[in-house]
């Protein structure tokens, strides 16, 4: 006689909408289905968190902009999080007044859409964590920038931020936990900037863009993710941290970095004159210039890097096998 054992798999009963309603809670992210959010939105799901992404095209487990206006938040929502943003440095789009007004408004007004709608809640999340930019600091060679700095008027970038971050900050006078990471530029090989870059690297081709001596403020995806859910976790994270790793280096350190995981040379500069006439003077001057910006807060708050230096990050966005990272 036989004995048949059947065994459920939880990812497969969440799949088809059998679960139940996950103890921990629903995360819902606006702009979940990008590089930064698609990883965020897996890791989640398996810690055990319920997620709905606001996007402007329906699908499962989503919801759009409009559906959220009208019918508030999913019940039983712990966090909100905010990520989306039109990409500033799509090669394909020209830096003119509609892309601009795009860039703007895809960042600012969908997450004081997002505060808004956490304000106006009957029950309230625990937390609204919003994404910014380390643009809001005025590119440097000299100069170093910690949470505390000032900065966020300086330029285009530097006003995006400031206005991006003011959006977020509508849901404290409502009483819920805010949390504002200012991003720098995420290494991960299935998005970003390394997904652009690789196969010139991979050629031999890559180097430096202008002098490299500029500085490039940068965190590996697994970092700013497990960031995202250390301010989601922890009652007591709130206001401003750089989403950056501990360890500040040149563009041009960087490229070597990266070469050298790929154990290819890294000595054909990209001109800063190229650079400007492809992006544009504002968009080039994110990439010709940087900052020196450091992780006061995440290392004070106990927040653990799992690649706090450029050799490990590079090894490992330098993998030629990966498996794409898949949200559901």
């Amino acid at each position: 006689m036989f004995k048949v054992t059947l065994r459920l798999d939880p990812e497969a009963l969440f799949v088809s909408g059998a679960m139940s309603q996950s103890r921990l809670g629903t995360v819902l992210v606006g702009g979940g289905s990008g590089f930064i959010g698609t990883s965020l939105t897996a890791q989640l799901r398996k810690r055990g968190y319920d997620v709905m992404i606001v996007s402007r095209k329906p699908g499962p487990y989503r919801m759009t902009w409009s559906e959220l206006s009208q019918s508030g938040l999913p019940k039983n929502t712990t966090a909100v999080v905010g990520l989306s943003g039109q990409n500033v440095l799509d090669p394909l789009r020209r830096w003119t007044p509609g892309f601009r007004q795009n860039v703007w408004a895809s960042r600012v007004n969908s997450t004081r859409s997002l505060a808004e709608v956490i304000s106006a809640a009957p029950v309230k999340p625990n937390v609204f964590v919003s994404i910014s930019g380390v643009g809001f600091y005025e590119p440097s060679e000299t100069a170093e920038y910690t949470e505390e700095s000032a900065g966020g008027e300086a330029d285009y970038m530097g006003r995006l931020c400031t206005a991006w971050e003011e959006a977020a900050r509508g849901v404290e006078d409502a009483g819920v936990r805010s949390v504002i990471i200012r991003s720098g530029v995420v290494l991960g090989r299935h998005g970003g900037m390394i997904q652009q870059i690789f196969m010139p690297f991979y050629l031999g081709l890559g180097g430096p863009i202008g002098s490299g001596r500029q500085f490039f403020p940068w965190i590996h995806i697994d970092d700013i993710v497990s960031l995202f859910i250390f301010a989601i976790e922890n009652p007591e994270v709130s206001g401003v941290l750089n989403g950056v790793a501990p360890q500040p280096v040149t563009n041009g350190e960087f490229s070597a970095a990266l070469a050298g995981a790929l154990h290819r040379p890294a000595v054909i500069p990209l001109p800063a004159a190229a650079v400007r006439l492809a992006f544009g003077e504002t968009r080039a001057r994110m990439m010709v210039e940087g900052q020196r910006v450091l992780p006061r807060r995440p290392l004070q708050l106990g927040f653990q890097y799992r690649y706090p230096d450029i050799e490990s990050a590079c090894r490992e966005v330098a993998r030629l096998r990966y498996t794409p990272v898949k949200p559901y």
